[in-house]
């Protein structure tokens, strides 16, 4: 769709491409999320972060409190745990939303019965609220499949459920990244690129 502008003519359609849904994977401590907010500083001005996390007890607590402060005044801060979806399906100020974590959110959503099949709904309801974003997205989330199968029944599912939302959400991603040992590798789109901690495409 095309409208007048000064100077001539606005395509909305190549103008809403360019809003990006980004995922940004990988395992504890690896870098990923200060990779993430790095590239977020770069997507615009106006910036929220979306911690999921729940301050359960002290020692969460106090890393909800340390990352809080690793952000400093760059990100506006929401808490949502369980409805993630409807709090992306609202209109943000913001050119860039980052998400932390994806993980948390599918742990809470099972720790609150959700079934697997609940939860499968959940991730779709997320990509609808961001395809129809005005900003960018960019969705942070661990890796928990490259290790050992678990032994509980709980650990199994969940790193199952984890597993299917990734492969959901990649293959609606604009852009996938993976962080290992504190650098983060581009898989997709072509060609894959190495950064170096702090370093944001």
């Amino acid at each position: 769709m095309e409208v007048l502008v000064p100077g001539g003519r606005l395509d909305l359609g190549k103008e809403l491409a360019v809003r990006k849904i980004i995922l940004v994977g990988g395992g504890a401590r690896s870098g990923k999320s200060r990779f993430a907010l790095a590239y977020g500083r770069t997507l615009g001005a106006r910036r929220l972060f979306i911690a999921t996390a729940e301050a359960g007890d002290a020692e969460m607590a106090e890393r909800v409190k340390r990352h809080r402060e690793e952000r400093g005044a760059d990100f506006a801060t929401r808490e949502e745990p369980l409805h993630l979806p409807a709090l992306l399906a609202e209109r943000h100020d913001a050119d860039v939303v980052v998400v932390d974590c994806l993980t948390l959110w599918l742990c809470n959503l099972l720790m609150h019965d959700r079934s697997p099949a609940d939860v499968e709904a959940e991730v779709e309801k997320l990509l609808a609220a961001v395809a129809r974003r005005e900003h960018h997205t960019v969705l942070v989330s661990n890796e928990v499949g490259l290790g050992i199968v678990p032994e509980s029944a709980l650990g199994r599912g969940f790193r199952d459920v984890v597993g299917r939302a990734h492969q959901q959400i990649a293959g609606q991603a604009d852009e996938v990244y993976f962080a290992a040992m504190g650098m983060v590798l581009r898989l997709s789109p072509e060609p894959v690129r190495s950064f170096r901690p702090g370093e944001a495409p």
